[in-house]
């Protein structure tokens, strides 16, 4: 009987519970747009901000060991200790593997070119094939982990060992340009190379001084083939947080609990820290700017899309609310009489908000559709890729499109209850 009574109360004013659905529907769908994007914005936006450099630094453990007196560091093995290139792939062999978007060993020697003495010849990968067990066909090098290089011509190869990027400072100094021949002289061994010109670099760092060419050719003229002096690695992660920043300070004083939940999110911490467990000699530090700055920026526009979701639901659960009082002053006539012949109060409130739930229901369904197709288009427009679609957000848009239906409907439906049979069939209401 109650279903029958909701039926035809429903299709009561058609017109007017049609425009409240649609009300809904466009709530739900900026909600679902922004939910979708919410859930796969910390991804996006780290990918974004690699391109800003990496986030970890792995060096050899002995130079991690600070000496510092008066500022001056007298570590004795600053320079003298090295990583082997060979343990490179274990670093892609840890929990967090697909995080690691890409690494770039390096290695220093002092040259001189011309005139110019102590000029870096930095040796690195540029976009190396780096085969491993689940992905044969990866590569790595600079072109991923430091997407903010310039490089004004073409990258060298790096199985081309004539080939080098100068430095634009440099270059200009020595008047080099695309396609000139520039040779250096290593000046602890005194060897000497030669390499043209590919093109011109600029970073706005160290490296627009310097030389770069592919890492085999500085271990050959360093005379230190298979070693590498540092490591730059660029990991997708989460912004840290009370639990992270308790693990920094010491992961003893972790609980079990919470060194497993640590362990296994992916934090710059705990990745850089699996890093250390795979490569024995190696020491890898974060680099806490980069990865505080990831963090703050992601939490931000988590928060502001939470905001403006919630801006949402209450601009649609107003105007439920709006129709629903004008549905209930219009039907005054039709409440009084369902009292007269008998009904309680409660019923007809239960009438009421089971038109609620159906609205919100139909106004959330149409909603999801309309935001999962949304999200593409923000996705594409703004990431140049589209957004991964989290199914279990169709259900949650559902429910909370129904929560705007009945918190805009519970007041108004409140209404019912003050309403006189004897004053509304005598038109006095």
């Amino acid at each position: 009987m109650f279903f029958h009574m909701l039926r035809q109360s429903f299709l009561e004013g058609r017109k007017r519970k049609i425009l409240a659905a649609v009300t809904v529907a466009l709530a739900a769908t900026l909600i679902t747009t922004l939910f979708t994007i919410s859930l796969d914005v910390g991804d996006k936006m780290a990918r974004e901000m690699k391109s800003y450099g990496s986030n970890i630094r792995v060096v050899p453990k002995s130079e991690a060991v600070p000496l510092r007196i008066g500022g001056v560091d007298y570590n004795p093995l600053k320079g003298r200790d090295y990583l082997d290139e060979a343990d490179l792939p274990k670093m892609k062999d840890i929990f967090w593997r697909n995080n690691i978007v890409g690494l770039a060993p390096t290695l220093r020697t002092p040259v001189r070119v011309g005139e110019e003495k102590a000029v870096p010849l930095i040796g690195t990968y540029f976009d190396k094939p780096m085969p491993l067990p689940d992905d044969p066909d990866y590569r790595t090098g600079v072109r991923q982990t430091s997407g903010f290089w310039s490089v004004d011509g073409a990258w060298p190869q790096d199985d081309a060992f004539d080939q080098a990027l100068v430095g634009a400072t440099l270059a200009g100094r020595l008047g080099l340009t695309k396609g000139a021949t520039v040779s250096v002289v290593d000046e602890a061994t005194g060897t000497s190379r030669s390499f043209t010109v590919s093109g011109l670099l600029t970073t706005g760092g160290a490296e627009d001084d310097a030389v770069v060419v592919p890492l085999a050719v500085v271990q050959q003229m360093a005379g230190l083939a298979g070693k590498v002096a540092e490591v730059e690695i660029s990991a997708l992660t989460i912004p840290e947080n009370e639990l992270s920043s308790k693990a920094r300070r010491d992961t003893e004083k972790l609980s079990t609990a919470e060194y497993d939940t640590w362990y296994c999110t992916a934090y710059v911490s705990s990745i850089a820290h699996q890093i250390e467990e795979a490569v024995v000699n190696a020491s890898a530090r974060p680099i806490w700017q980069v990865a505080a700055g990831e963090g703050a920026v992601i939490g931000k526009i988590q928060a502001l899309l939470l905001v403006v979701g919630l801006a949402a639901f209450v601009s649609a659960a107003m105007g439920v609310s709006s129709m629903m009082n004008t549905t209930i002053t219009e039907r005054a006539r039709e409440i009084g009489l369902m009292k007269a012949l008998g009904a309680a109060g409660g019923e007809i409130y239960l009438l009421f908000l089971g038109e609620a739930v159906i609205v919100g229901g139909i106004g959330g369904l149409v909603g999801w559709g309309l935001g999962l197709g949304l999200a593409q288009g923000v996705g594409l427009m703004v990431f140049g890729s589209t957004v991964t679609i989290a199914w279990v957000s169709g259900p949650l848009v559902v429910l909370v499109s129904i929560a705007m239906a009945l918190a805009g409907s519970a007041l108004p439906a409140r209404a019912i209850t003050a309403l006189m049979p004897v004053e509304v069939l005598h038109g006095r209401r």
